[in-house]
């Protein structure tokens, strides 16, 4: 799949140190595309990691993927409910020395801007759970490829930007996962953060490619 999709699209990925070499790792994305796994993946595969994505649980009745997300060990959620099946799976990968990722609005975005929408608690209560910050990945320029709604573009070679940035240390917060009001505000937080780093990459991001 990646030797296809680096032959295809033009990856450009920055901050890569921001994610450790060695031990757990705990990311939050955007999620402006179907396409951003892919993308996000990649970028953790070139920091030298390997990534476990929480997906929801209807991917893993879709054809091919049922059998390939099972064999990848990526973590089911279901939507909708609090699944705390999905944190504790998720916390058992921190203990191991994983990395984990997460897109906090839990779907595709569906401002018209591309920006990030409200973000799930999922995230942050893994966060204080695990004591583990939080490192923010951006990704711009996929969300013509593939959206919820209207025609793709598969235009050869576009720019697909993805950046990581310095971790957000929520634990030293002092919230305690079961404190909804402190969870809620951190959670916005971490929202406002990734919608400041896309504004920022949007920005550079080439003009004619703006589609």
């Amino acid at each position: 799949m990646f030797p296809l999709a680096r032959a295809y699209f033009a990856f450009h990925l920055e901050g890569l140190q921001h994610i450790p070499r060695t031990g757990p790792g705990l990311i939050a994305c955007n999620h402006a595309s179907y396409l951003d796994p892919i993308a996000n993946a990649y970028a953790v595969l070139r920091a030298g990691r390997r990534p476990r994505f929480l997906a929801k649980e209807e991917l893993f009745h879709a054809p091919l993927l049922k059998w390939a997300l099972p064999g990848l060990r990526q973590i089911p959620v279901r939507r909708g409910a609090r699944d705390n099946a999905a944190i504790e799976a998720a916390v058992d990968a921190v203990h191991r020395g994983e990395v984990v990722v997460i897109y906090p609005e839990g779907t595709v975005t569906v401002r018209e801007d591309g920006l990030p929408m409200a973000g799930k608690t999922g995230l942050v209560r893994l966060s204080l759970t695990t004591g583990m910050p939080v490192i923010p990945m951006v990704s711009w320029g996929s969300a013509p490829v593939w959206q919820k709604t209207g025609r793709g573009s598969l235009k050869p070679r576009r720019p697909v930007w993805v950046a990581a940035a310095p971790a957000m240390d929520l634990p030293a917060s002092g919230v305690a996962p079961d404190d909804l009001e402190g969870v809620r505000r951190l959670t916005a937080e971490v929202m406002d953060r990734l919608t400041e780093l896309v504004v920022e990459l949007r920005s550079r991001y080439p003009a004619r490619w703006s589609d």
